[in-house]
């Protein structure tokens, strides 16, 4: 899985969160390493040089081999805080996604009850 890390001009400290992004992204996504081609990260202040809540943005993109990526945002405090969030909901997309993917595979190779009438 290739983790590409991007940011915007304001953002400060770009090298220790695209560090800190690429290990969250590894811990949590894992498991989806076979399934996941790339992750892209894009970090940046929504408020620029403004103070101001819910303004640090992570967008996080997955490309999975097959299939359309899939894309979340999360807003927080702190880009940390960001970056925590939008891996967690794309854990969740993921799951989903595959999940519901391995489903129908399971579903439809499970040959029929020979005790069963047709």
């Amino acid at each position: 899985m290739q983790i590409l890390c991007n940011t915007d001009e304001s953002v400060e400290g770009r090298d220790a969160l695209g560090r800190h992004a690429e290990d969250v992204v590894r811990r949590v996504l894992d498991r989806f390493s076979d399934d996941v081609t790339r992750v892209e990260i894009h970090l940046s202040d929504v408020n620029g040089q403004k103070a101001g809540e819910n303004d640090k943005r992570c967008l996080m993109e997955a490309r999975v081999a097959g299939r359309q990526p899939i894309a979340v945002t999360e807003l927080a405090n702190s880009l940390h805080q960001a970056i925590d969030g939008a891996a967690q909901k794309l854990k969740r997309s993921l799951d989903s996604m595959l999940g519901k993917l391995g489903d129908h595979k399971r579903g439809s190779s499970i040959p029929d009850s020979p005790d069963e009438p047709s």
